[in-house]
């Protein structure tokens, strides 16, 4: 298999290019390499790749910045989607989009099944939303929520620094969803893409948590394999009490039925993926 990896340097990209089945072989562009907003250039690294199935990992990540910068935002995630999608459907490849629980509004009380119907609250929800609809009707689209991996910018890493460096923390309590380590994500991308599944998809490691609770969890395994020296206390606090500028959906679990019964097992608990990826970071630093 010949898989061409648009966002080969974020959290996800390094994840496929690590889980990638054995013999693959890849083609890796970031934003030093190709410049996605730009169709031509799409156009000319799908056709000189020649792949069976392209990924698509790159986004507009930051979420508050894009409420400033929604046409940057709306050219990364939704115009791109479209150039990177008829491009692969030009050379005859499979398309694999990665989305976000920022589609959703946060005020369902179960969890969103991938047929609920999207109401984004931020410029970086509708950005993503668009890139959905700009997807070609034949991709595999995989929404997902709260990524983290041993490398990158994320919570995990984020909290790490600062349990270190502070006395106390607050962490938000009031918004739910679930933890993913990228990895994990990134096999489930090349499996379902083996099996040709196509449609809308969730995917994130099982069960569900707050911040406050992430957190929590975070400097819990970090004291007991010695990542961290001390505990501090982590305090529970509103969304209100961290205003930002973008909206935050209160409530982003996502229904994986669909993709459980596609891929023919569950999900790891995300308390057994934190473990995981924080024994990375101590044996790898």
């Amino acid at each position: 298999m010949k898989a061409l990896i648009f966002g080969s340097k974020g959290q996800l990209g390094r994840g496929l290019a690590a889980t990638a089945p054995q013999g693959s072989q890849l083609v890796q562009h970031d934003v030093d390499t190709l410049d996605i907003t730009d169709a031509d250039a799409v156009g000319r690294a799908v056709k000189d790749a020649a792949p069976d199935i392209v990924f698509n990992a790159a986004a507009y990540t930051a979420v508050d910045r894009a409420e400033d910068e929604e046409a940057l935002a709306q050219a990364v995630n939704g115009d791109a989607v479209g150039h990177i999608a008829q491009a692969a459907r030009g050379a005859g490849a499979r398309f694999v989009h990665v989305s976000t629980d920022f589609v959703f509004d946060g005020t369902a009380s179960r969890p969103y099944a991938p047929e609920a119907a999207p109401s984004p609250i931020s410029a970086y929800g509708r950005t993503k939303l668009a890139g959905e609809r700009l997807a070609s009707n034949d991709a595999l689209i995989v929404r997902t929520a709260w990524v983290y991996a041993p490398e990158g910018g994320n919570f995990v890493r984020t909290m790490l620094r600062l349990m270190g460096e502070r006395e106390e923390l607050g962490v938000v309590a009031d918004q739910i969803g679930t933890p993913t380590y990228a990895p994990d994500l990134a096999a489930a991308l090349w499996d379902l893409a083996d099996k040709r599944v196509t449609g809308v998809h969730h995917y994130t490691d099982s069960g569900v948590a707050s911040w406050y609770d992430f957190a929590f969890a975070i400097q819990e395994e970090a004291l007991a394999i010695g990542l961290l020296s001390r505990a501090i206390p982590i305090a529970p606090i509103a969304t209100s009490a961290y205003p930002t500028p973008a909206k935050r959906p209160h409530y982003s679990v996502l229904d994986k039925t669909s993709t459980i019964a596609a891929l023919g097992r569950t999900p790891p608990h995300w308390r057994v993926n934190l473990r995981k990826m924080l024994n990375e970071i101590k044996t790898n630093g």
